[in-house]
């Protein structure tokens, strides 16, 4: 063979290994307990996190396509400013959409108008101008809007699009199904098909336990917007998040082994049978960490023994590759005698995770007991959860420079706690909106 020849074959096959390597980006995987020793000679609970983090995508290049159907609330209450800014926002977010994606536009009362059919973003004037001319009339179907949202989304759905429906409200819903249960259901089929719903709630009148559940089930994001003039803002949020979706479908499946014993499934919804645990995620952003957090029993070891925890196993698709990809990692536990040894063994960042976890189910508490009237009882419980938070900020990071989210999130609660058991009726149902959309985003790891 000639010189050149074998020269040219060379360079092409670096090529070809620079090519692969740029493709072969794979989210990052981690699998770990926060105390992964522990003091041997008893029975204890620990937190297992599983954590995974989008891998960055290139500053220039192509984003995954959207295909999304934007469901307006076109119900009386929407009229005047609201109803506006909604049609702004909804526009701003068409006119920053590529010719490659799809979008469909529908506004629902008691009745449901397809304004915009599920079609590629090639004229936008045209899309534009449907979205001006929706009139505001009638009661609030939230369940039909989002179904024809969906049944929108299915006529272009393809898993190497981020498909999603997105729901603007500003209302009770009271025409068709209008429980949380019932919206959740519809959340929870959608999600199964691989159409993710964000709910934005508008304003202090809608049902926030309705949209956080439509949310949750369906695995999208959801946003308290007090001010109709900050719907533009929310719509850019939302639209940069469909287009940094690294992931979709994923999948996690936790195998725990012989003695080990499952207590619960911290702020995601998941199933527990016989020792496995199986969760789904619709979506993961480009380096954005969402997790898994289980508390578990682990049963009584010798000191020097090391034991085996779980095996993890994750799939997704991968945006980029566009394949199915699977990775799998063990959990161990060691046990010492030296108490030394085990807080020195701390991982301390899977244990803010755990403390933020275990004290937003304590603030849902709070607002349950507030709920049903029990004021004192909700300001004893959020007290003592500010308490909580201050003191393991402090023990997670150190009395000079505490742990971040933590003493974050005690302030949040100080400040929530005034505002939900204040004397101000009138206060409440803004306060509790506030609450729910930082619970939600605190479960969900959203944004």
């Amino acid at each position: 063979m000639k010189p050149v020849t074998i020269f040219t074959l060379s360079l092409l096959f670096s090529a070809l290994v620079v090519a692969t390597s740029v493709q072969a980006k794979s989210i990052e995987f981690t699998a770990s307990l926060a105390t992964p020793v522990i003091k041997a000679g008893k029975t204890q609970s620990a937190f297992l996190k599983v954590g995974l983090t989008g891998f960055a995508l290139p500053m220039q290049g192509e984003r995954p396509s959207a295909n999304v159907a934007i469901v307006i609330d076109k119900s009386g209450s929407m009229s005047g400013d609201r109803i506006e800014r909604a049609k702004e926002a909804a526009i701003m977010a068409v006119n920053g959409l590529s010719q490659n994606d799809i979008v469909a536009i529908i506004a629902f009362d008691n009745t449901i108008e397809v304004v915009t059919p599920a079609t590629k973003v090639t004229d936008k004037a045209l899309i534009a101008q449907a979205i001006k001319n929706i009139r505001v009339a009638g009661g609030t179907g939230i369940f039909a809007g989002v179904s024809k949202g969906a049944f929108e989304v299915r006529k272009f759905f393809d898993k190497n699009r981020v498909n999603r429906v997105i729901l603007l409200s500003d209302g009770q819903a009271n025409v068709g199904p209008s429980s949380p249960a019932e919206l959740g259901q519809l959340g929870g089929m959608l999600a199964r098909e691989g159409i993710s719903v964000t709910t934005i709630g508008l304003g202090t009148d809608y049902n926030e336990d309705l949209m956080t559940q439509l949310a949750a089930f369906g695995d999208g994001n959801h946003a308290f917007v007090e001010n109709s003039r900050d719907l533009v803002r929310i719509f850019q949020h939302e639209f940069g998040d469909v287009g940094s979706v690294v992931a979709q479908e994923v999948e996690v499946t936790i195998r725990l082994k012989h003695g080990i014993r499952p207590l619960r499934i911290l702020g995601r919804e998941g199933e527990i049978i016989d020792g496995v645990v199986r969760l789904r995620m619709n979506q993961l952003y480009s380096e954005q960490e969402k997790y898994v957090l289980l508390e578990v029993e682990v049963p009584a070891g010798k000191a020097g023994e090391k034991s085996d925890v779980a095996a993890v196993d994750v799939s997704y698709f991968n945006m980029q590759s566009k394949n199915k990809e699977k990775l799998s990692r063990a959990v161990f536990v060691n046990y010492s005698e030296s108490a030394e040894v085990v807080a020195k063994a701390l991982d301390k960042k899977v244990m803010v995770s755990a403390v933020q976890q275990v004290a937003n189910a304590s603030n849902k508490q709070a607002l349950q007991l507030r709920d049903d009237g029990k004021i004192e009882e909700a300001r004893k419980v959020m007290e003592s959860n500010s308490a909580y938070l201050s003191d393991k900020a402090v023990s997670l990071g150190s009395a000079a420079a505490p742990a971040p989210e933590l003493k974050v999130m005690a302030e949040k609660t100080k400040t929530a706690m005034d505002s939900i058991v204040a004397e101000d009726v009138g206060a409440y149902p803004v306060a509790r909106k506030a609450m729910k959309e930082e619970q939600y985003k605190i479960e969900k790891q959203q944004k």
